[in-house]
């Protein structure tokens, strides 16, 4: 523990953020603990035996775990910016069991029973993080309370309700998914207009900053080299192309989830989906005992566009929602800077559902993308031949899904066969997106499309929209 300490307590001095509503510079996670000092570029060609692409929790984790399994692999670990740059530094802090894809498309490829040990697997996944946290000395925030999907009016209920089957097909028993009605509900969280949920206990909050900063710590402790400010601009076969020289590699792992389209070759691979957030100032002791919540699980709606919240560990409420979702030729964030279109329409569905908060100033809004494939689903692999791999497309449940990511790549790399890499999302493959104009006219139409529906439902419709069924089909989702 004092080991870890001292290793980021060199890099980093945890401070509470300054007073003032900041927009971008990253996220509110970051500003928290602190803004990084990078480390030191790449200088000149260097020769390892993997080379992991990318500094966010899918690099992060696959090196700790080859590390350890195996410490005299020579591993370097390349990053465009700092350690934590993208979404593992700016996310909602779910640490959850949900599938990063469509377990029916996994059914469909190899069968319920493959379906379900992913689903299984992901079960453990949130449980071994928790675990690596206490063992190496990552103070994260750490609060396993479980998660609440809240349906806000009968159509969502209704698909709450019609989406079960599905699930318990999927390994979901009757102690993993627990229904609740809105008496139920009301006990752990009063939100306005709420009339169901569902509550599952694999799911833990957690701060996703502090999680990537520390495992960056452990994981250069070990013996890795991260080198940071050091963009790739293309992989090729045992080699990655960066601004300061290339490292060859036997392997070389891409791990770049919604920065994928800026690496030569890659533009159709994932399309890098905007997510959005903002954190209120702490609220009051009265305004949350009119709230509840006092379990502190993860919430989120059944709206389409998707709403979902954190009980943060220094008493504020986070919200994010889709805001812009797709910029023009895959474009992403400037540091995380958000539209105030964005930042209202969020803090509208805070007061929405909580009419308490009100009166309370937000604090921060920031952007990130993740990496959303064609038919939204995970995928992980690795080709012996020619040394290339990655892991990715976790459509926004990557905090648990990176780390089983990360342990599947390790069997991969060392030659395992193991149930990880038997597992339906390892060689599962997706076609590319649709080049541009096509692919922003499409995915701009749809959400358009889905918060029509969202505001037809909220207005009383019992049944989900047609629009909304509509774009389900054409999106894959």
């Amino acid at each position: 523990m004092s080991s870890f300490l001292s290793r980021i307590g060199s890099r980093r001095e945890e401070s509470p953020p300054t007073s003032g509503f900041v927009n971008g510079e990253v996220s509110f996670w970051h500003r928290q603990i602190g803004m990084p000092t990078p480390r030191s570029a790449l200088q000149g060609d260097r020769q390892y035996d993997v080379a992991i692409v990318g500094a966010g929790y899918t690099g992060l984790w696959t090196a700790y775990y080859l590390k350890r399994d195996q410490p005299d692999l020579r591993i370097a670990v390349l990053e465009g910016d700092f350690a934590g740059f993208g979404a593992s530094g700016r996310n909602g802090g779910w640490l959850s069991a949900e599938p990063p894809g469509q377990l029916r498309r996994y059914a469909a490829a190899r069968g319920w029973p493959a379906a379900a040990d992913l689903q299984r697997q992901m079960f453990k996944a949130v449980d071994e993080v928790v675990e690596v946290c206490s063992t190496e000395g990552i103070s994260a925030d750490i609060h396993k309370a479980g998660v609440l999907h809240v349906a806000t009016n009968p159509a969502q209920e209704a698909r709450l309700r019609d989406h079960l089957p599905q699930l318990r097909a999927a390994g979901w028993g009757s102690e993993d998914l627990i229904e609740l009605d809105r008496s139920e509900l009301s006990n752990r969280i009063r939100i306005q207009g709420a009339v169901a949920a569902h509550w599952s206990p694999h799911c833990a909050r957690l701060q996703p900053a502090k999680l990537a900063v520390g495992l960056a710590a452990v994981v250069e402790g070990l013996g890795v080299d991260i080198f940071e400010q050091t963009r790739v601009t293309e992989i090729r076969p045992k080699q990655a192309v960066t601004e300061h020289g290339s490292v060859y590699a036997d392997y070389v792992i891409r791990a770049t989830e919604g920065f994928t389209a800026g690496i030569k070759g890659h533009r159709r691979v994932w399309l890098p989906m905007n997510s959005s957030m903002v954190v209120t100032e702490p609220l009051s002791e009265a305004i949350w005992d009119e709230i509840g919540w006092a379990s502190a699980e993860l919430v989120g709606d059944g709206a389409h566009s998707f709403g979902y919240m954190q009980h943060t560990a220094d008493g504020r409420i986070v919200i994010g929602g889709r805001g812009v979702p797709y910029r023009f030729g895959s474009r992403t964030d400037v540091r995380g800077a958000t539209s105030s279109d964005t930042q209202h329409q969020l803090r509208d569905l805070l007061v929405r559902y909580f009419p308490a908060a009100g009166k309370i100033e937000l604090d921060h809004a920031w952007s990130g993308v993740l990496g959303v494939p064609r038919n939204w689903c995970a995928s992980v692999h690795l080709d012996r031949r020619t040394g290339l791999g990655w892991a990715g497309g976790y459509v926004g449940h990557g905090v648990a899904g990176t780390n089983l990511a990360g342990r599947t790549l390790r069997d991969l790399v060392l030659g395992r066969d193991t149930g990880l890499t038997r597992l339906p999302w390892v060689d599962h493959t997706v076609r590319n997106w649709e080049p541009e104009p096509v692919r922003w006219m499409a995915v701009r139409s749809l959400y358009v499309a889905y918060r029509a529906a969202d505001r037809r439902e909220f207005g009383g419709s019992p049944h989900t929209a047609a629009i909304a069924r509509l774009a389900d089909r054409i999106s894959g989702r």
